[in-house]
């Protein structure tokens, strides 16, 4: 007989007047508490004003949770959406009577949040003349650490769920049905703490040319989700009819992005 992990956790840390703190928001604020931590270490061992910092912190903010919202709605659930626009900025479900009832940004898609984080590292580097490259690779680091806490946050909202399976450390999501699954945002998370520790590691040698940990980054980042999604369920139905689902093919542009950028940082490298 399998030993199972039953997972019954509710995704809800508590309620208040029914306005709900939910373990998700714990770990996107962790996440970014992370992040400013690591990047105020970077800045302040290579010189840099912590105001420059304070500034970069409000343009990934607004960046990510641009991106991942509209990347969801767009990508993933459009056909909602296209009839409830203003629910797409709003956090609030509209009603009959147009009764508003909170429901916080539960859509969000990383691929989403990536192209939003590259959009406000570019106006960030245009506004303060630094080169968009060693921002990126700074940002590698932390990213990488954010989509772990991330993940975790999945876990808690037990989505984004894996295939069935009868491996011995499967999770029954209770709160979802009694089949036993592949914990893939485990298997994700662990990646991305992996990743961020090598990332990590080859900043610290101060090795590596310019762009070379971001392109690190999107190729482990994204190889790693598109090999995972195999052991996930297809997370809307006209996902059923693909060959590959639409993690994957979103995963693909940002892999061969990295790949390009890897030769071209490796041609700089022996051309010096």
């Amino acid at each position: 007989m399998f030993l199972f992990i039953h997972w019954n956790v509710h995704p809800e840390m508590l309620n208040m007047n029914g306005f709900p703190i939910r373990y998700y928001s714990l770990m996107f604020c962790l996440a970014f508490l992370a992040g400013i931590g690591i990047l105020r270490k970077i800045y302040v061992q290579e010189g840099l004003h912590k105001d420059q910092l304070n500034h970069l912190v409000i343009y990934m903010a607004v960046g990510t949770l641009l991106g991942a919202r509209l990347g969801d709605c767009l990508f993933y659930d459009w056909s909602y959406y296209r009839q409830h626009i203003a629910e797409i900025v709003l956090p609030f479900e509209i009603g009959p009577g147009h009764h508003l009832k909170f429901t916080g940004y539960q859509g969000l898609a990383s691929h989403g949040g990536g192209v939003g984080i590259l959009l406000a590292a570019l106006l960030y580097c245009r506004r303060y003349k630094l080169n968009l490259l060693w921002l990126l690779d700074r940002l590698a680091i932390v990213c990488s650490i954010g989509g772990f806490f991330i993940r975790l946050g999945n876990l808690f909202n037990s989505e984004i769920l894996g295939t069935p399976t009868n491996v011995p450390w499967a999770f029954i999501f209770e709160r979802v049905d009694k089949i036993p699954r592949h914990p893939s945002q485990l298997y994700e998370a662990f990646c991305y703490f992996v990743i961020f520790l090598v990332l990590y590691r080859l900043y610290g040698t101060k090795r590596a040319e310019k762009g070379y940990l971001f392109s690190m980054f999107l190729v482990l980042v994204f190889l790693s989700r598109f090999i995972i999604e195999f052991w996930k369920q297809n997370q809307e139905i006209f996902e059923h009819a693909m060959l590959l689902d639409m993690g994957q093919l979103l995963s693909i542009p940002f892999i061969l992005a990295g790949l390009y950028l890897q030769v071209k940082v490796r041609r700089r490298s022996l051309i010096k």
